[in-house]
């Protein structure tokens, strides 16, 4: 959930301002504006493009003696490895981030914590994790790089502990509202959704659920809107409307199949995380033939989009489900 996250540039201003005035930008902006740029493909899910990006900006900042824009760029290209399941290409980068990487140098040094969390995290470290978060967000919020201190309060809230989650998703949604960062309320909406279907609060899970596809539609990827449709279902039949669900469902999956179609490679997963949907809706009903059928045929989806590599435990976990219906 997401490659969604955004960062504040702040020599970008000054380029927009020389640019308005007719001056040349200077290196530090030029490459401060190259960063945003990658960003953006980043943000867009072109995580090959984006780290290829990263790596040229790598390059042309050692060159320059640009020391923050060098530690921004190699923790950049170190994080589009680890989003595709290479974290060991990922790590050289990694290194090379925390080699030069110095608080004095805020960008660089929030940019790199960043990365250095999702590591840990992706690790199975999460009380480092967090810890790390805690760092970042503490950084951030006493240096005003605000953009930074809700991802940080966000990654806390999705590695914390579950007396902590509600509290930090809760103040990284206090201050995207209060900082007009519309961007980041989706996905900060959501998770806090997720966390309250984990606690078995399904009636506030999917309030902020739908909350969190009222932000994801104002956006223009499609995956975003299509996820957020998914988890509205899927708490729709926790409640146990599963009419309601069972057409939600239905209409995930044919969005997925018709992007999967179009070249998209995230949308087998959601295929197969619908069709599962849709055989759960078949076992609520007391109709376990069909929900094999949906069952066996979403795991092949499942296994070719690589579940059992990224999700080993909740691969083990369905597995163990259509074992149960089978009998």
């Amino acid at each position: 959930m997401s490659g969604w996250k955004l960062f504040v540039v702040s020599a970008i201003a000054a380029v927009a301002a020389l640019s308005g005035c007719g001056r040349t930008a200077t290196p530090e902006a030029e490459l401060a504006q190259r960063l945003e740029d990658a960003d953006e493909v980043f943000r867009d899910r072109e995580y090959e493009e984006a780290g290829r990006l990263y790596e040229a900006i790598a390059e042309d900042a050692d060159a320059a003696g640009n020391t923050s824009a060098y530690v921004e760029a190699c923790a950049m290209r170190a994080r589009s490895f680890l989003i595709r399941d290479r974290g060991d290409e990922g790590t050289p980068w990694l290194r090379r981030a925390r080699e030069r990487a110095d608080a004095a140098e805020p960008l660089g040094w929030s940019r790199y914590l960043g990365v250095r969390g999702r590591f840990e995290w992706q690790d199975g470290d999460y009380e480092t994790a967090t810890l790390t978060f805690r760092e970042m967000f503490d950084f951030c919020e006493r240096h005003e790089l605000w953009e930074r201190a809700v991802d940080a309060a966000h990654m806390v809230a999705i590695s914390g502990d579950p007396d902590e989650k509600f509290e930090w998703a809760e103040k990284g949604i206090d201050m995207a509202e209060k900082g007009g960062m519309t961007r980041w309320l989706g996905p900060l909406w959501n998770n806090l959704g997720w966390d309250y279907v984990d606690a078995g609060r399904y009636g506030e899970a999917r309030e902020a659920l739908v909350r969190a596809r009222e932000y994801h539609y104002a956006g223009e990827n499609e995956l975003p809107k299509l996820i957020a449709d998914y988890s509205v279902a899927h708490v729709t039949r926790l409640l146990g409307d599963l009419d309601q669900a069972e057409t939600g469902m239905k209409t995930v999956f044919d969005w997925a199949e018709r992007l999967s179609k179009d070249g998209n490679a995230d949308a087998l997963e959601w295929m197969g995380f619908s069709r599962w949907e849709l055989g759960e809706i078949a076992a609520q009903r007391g109709d376990d033939d069909t929900a094999v059928l949906f069952m066996e045929e979403a795991l092949g989806e499942l296994e070719t989009a690589g579940m059992p590599r990224w999700d080993e435990a909740g691969w083990a976990e369905k597995q163990g489900r259509l074992s149960e219906l089978r009998g």
